[in-house]
């Protein structure tokens, strides 16, 4: 008879990926519909009600960071679990530390979803957080770091997947991003002063938030896209040798990108520019990853008429491309000229977030959920497939009502009258933008809608299914 211990040994540990998986779908819900309700706050200001907590400029960073941290973060460590496990075929690295990165995440988004609305914030974008919760995040971060690269420590397959490599280096650039931008001087328990001044300090958050974009929101999810869809698609890799020259690619270009944030201010020329070659530079090795994932279909794409979870994996891949393409055209300084402080970057932002991490992420649940619950699939195909219509419609009208908007808004910004002065207001522009926030928030409450069907359908599926063990495989001699 195995000991308990043993038992558990032979089985992976899925309680962790079941709890990250359940919670992402939660926070999921609740990012998008503060997000919601700040996009009507721009068409309604009415809607601040006088409270200085529901104002726009409290609620925004708390959008920001439940979408980004809260649904993308529970979304990526409970699918690097479950991707380490079965790629590696042991069970998790230091299972309790797991537990520790799960509720110890819970406690930084509680803290976030309690402080910022309270206007407790250091002012820097994606990490608005204060400093006695950058502990924490430090804390959960490097048990995060231990449990993911202990498991591949002690893998029984000789092959590092390639899935890994790019949760790994996600992991890494996390971790050096926060602590270098992180730095303050604390003046009280939720007061800090930045370690950086002026010009060097703006340098090092945009280092810090665009690559918060370049290896939270792409590397990260992109180890999801490099497991998932092969596994949906029952499909090897298209190009194993284009995922490897992808990833090093990937990973050596866009710790450069940050400057092109800060095209016409006071960071020297020479940075734009090296900012703004490296964001063009960024084109290749992203639309490599897309053509690699859209490409492992080949042979099998009459699956996406009738496989909804297929759909959502792949049309995450083209808003994956469109992006990627947006985003080093609008780096290039006369584009950026008509671009930058418009609704065009809340266009191109959401491209990324709605269609790329959205739509990976919700594919990827929808694989794991029934596999975590002893299910063969969904409660509902029938409601995922108008899930991913609620959804791609909700981007659409979304993404195409602020690049509208943003073009607009430049090009009135910059008209000038023959004898020189600005043929419109500020608050013409404003009013002009007025249609477009109102399709904005009907585009957010489509997407908003086939979340609110997910969470149903997760539910159902988690209460009439039970937590199954499952068995860690023998090695075959050839792999080990």
């Amino acid at each position: 008879m195995d000991s308990p211990k043993q038992a558990s040994a032979a089985h992976y540990n899925d309680t962790v990926v079941r709890q990250f998986s359940i919670m992402a779908v939660v926070w999921g819900v609740v990012g998008m519909l503060v997000g919601v309700f700040i996009a009507a706050q721009l068409a309604w200001p009415e809607l601040n009600f006088g409270i200085p907590w529901l104002s726009y400029g409290r609620l925004r960073p708390l959008h920001t960071n439940a979408v980004i941290f809260a649904f993308g973060g529970c979304a990526l460590f409970g699918t690097s679990y479950y991707v380490v496990q079965r790629t590696c075929q042991v069970r998790l690295f230091a299972g309790p530390l797991a537990s520790f990165t799960f509720w110890g995440w819970q406690l930084v988004i509680l803290a976030a979803a309690i402080s910022l609305p309270l206007g407790y914030t250091s002012g820097k974008e994606y990490a608005e957080l204060e400093w006695p919760i950058d502990i924490l995040i430090t804390l959960v971060w490097v048990s995060y770091a231990i449990v993911f690269f202990g498991t591949i420590g002690i893998r029984k397959v000789r092959h590092i997947y390639v899935a890994n490599w790019f949760y790994g280096a996600f992991i890494l650039a996390v971790a050096v991003l926060h602590l270098v931008n992180s730095a303050a001087v604390p003046a009280g328990f939720m007061k800090s002063y930045s370690a950086y001044a002026g010009v060097q300090d703006a340098m090092v958050q945009w280092w810090y938030g665009h690559n918060a974009v370049g290896f939270f929101l792409t590397a990260g999810f992109l180890g999801m896209m490099y497991y998932f869809i092969p596994k949906q698609a029952g499909r090897p890799v298209y190009s194993y040798r284009l995922s490897i020259v992808h990833f090093w690619a990937l990973i050596f270009t866009y710790m450069w990108a940050g400057p092109h944030h800060l095209h016409y201010t006071a960071l020297p020329d020479w940075t734009q520019s090296v900012g703004m070659a490296f964001s063009l530079i960024l084109l290749a090795p992203s639309w490599g990853g897309m053509i690699n994932g859209v490409m492992t279909l080949s042979g099998a794409w009459h699956k996406l008429r009738d496989d909804p979870i297929l759909r959502f994996l792949i049309v995450s891949l083209s808003f994956y491309g469109m992006s990627t393409f947006e985003g080093p055209m609008m780096s290039i300084k006369t584009v950026n000229a008509l671009s930058h402080y418009t609704d065009w970057t809340v266009g191109h932002v959401h491209s990324g977030a709605l269609g790329w991490v959205g739509l990976i992420t919700m594919g990827s649940l929808y694989y794991l959920v029934p596999r975590l619950f002893g299910r063969e699939k969904m409660h509902s195909i029938k409601a995922i497939e108008i899930h991913f219509w609620l959804a791609t419609i909700g981007i659409v009208l979304y993404i195409a009502a602020m690049w509208i908007a943003g073009v607009m808004q430049g090009l009135m910004w910059r008209a000038v009258n023959t004898d020189g002065t600005l043929t419109y207001t500020f608050v013409e522009s404003v009013k002009a933008t007025y249609p477009f926030y109102v399709i904005r928030v009907a585009g957010g409450l489509l997407y908003l809608g086939g979340m609110l069907i997910m969470a149903w359908n997760v539910w159902m599926t988690a209460i009439s299914g039970r937590s199954v063990a499952v068995a860690i495989p023998a090695i075959k001699p050839a792999h080990a």
